[in-house]
């Protein structure tokens, strides 16, 4: 009889663990985004990025390069959180030999917002200053090598607010991001110069 209370005991502990592992498989996972956004928690499970011109790391068009028509390419959000009041949208090249070169910064875009066409700002979206100095999309456009291309979208609880917005950057943008976070995705595309 004891062995038999054992093996029900044992049985009833490995459904236990079954049951609160599968559960916590299906919660969104809380991690910490310690790149960008120092300690801050922020969820990252249900927000997708994509691009109908490219797919996640493959070669972007030429048409959205330096050496096409220097355009935005479109982009989709999908999975954006209702209690989202905005989004921000950075497009950086890592590879860039000076360091990390910012391509593109929009805030405050709509929530509401699915999509970004080309060659347009997003609903609502601001535009921050880029590694070339000015409020505007710049292709990519690397001097040697393959690069990647990170497309970033940020679901905030917040709008952001700046005394200058002239003199807003990706730097700025990431410091108030800081603590607002609730989810993010990105993509990668790639390019080098033609031959």
């Amino acid at each position: 009889m004891k062995k038999v209370l054992l093996i029900i005991g044992v049985l009833v502990f490995v459904v236990v663990v079954i049951f609160i592992t599968v559960s916590f498989a299906k919660s969104p996972i809380l991690v910490t985004n310690t790149e960008n956004h120092g300690n801050s928690t922020i969820l990252t499970k249900n927000m997708k990025i994509s691009s109908i011109a490219f797919g996640n790391n493959t070669r972007i068009p030429v048409k959205y390069t330096c050496n096409g028509q220097d355009i935005n390419p479109p982009l989709q959000f999908v999975g954006v959180p209702q209690d989202a009041k905005s989004l921000v949208l950075i497009v950086d090249d890592p590879d860039a030999p000076m360091g990390t070169w910012v391509h593109w910064v929009v805030y405050n875009i709509e929530p509401s917002v699915k999509q970004v066409n080309e060659k347009s700002v997003p609903q609502g979206g601001i535009e921050a200053k880029t590694s070339v100095g000015k409020p505007s999309y710049s292709g990519p456009c690397p001097p040697s090598g393959t690069h990647r291309y990170f497309f970033k979208v940020y679901a905030l609880d917040t709008t952001l607010v700046f005394e200058r917005r002239d003199q807003v950057d990706k730097r700025l943008v990431e410091e108030k991001m800081k603590g607002h976070v609730i989810d993010q995705a990105e993509m990668i595309g790639l390019y080098s110069q033609q031959k």
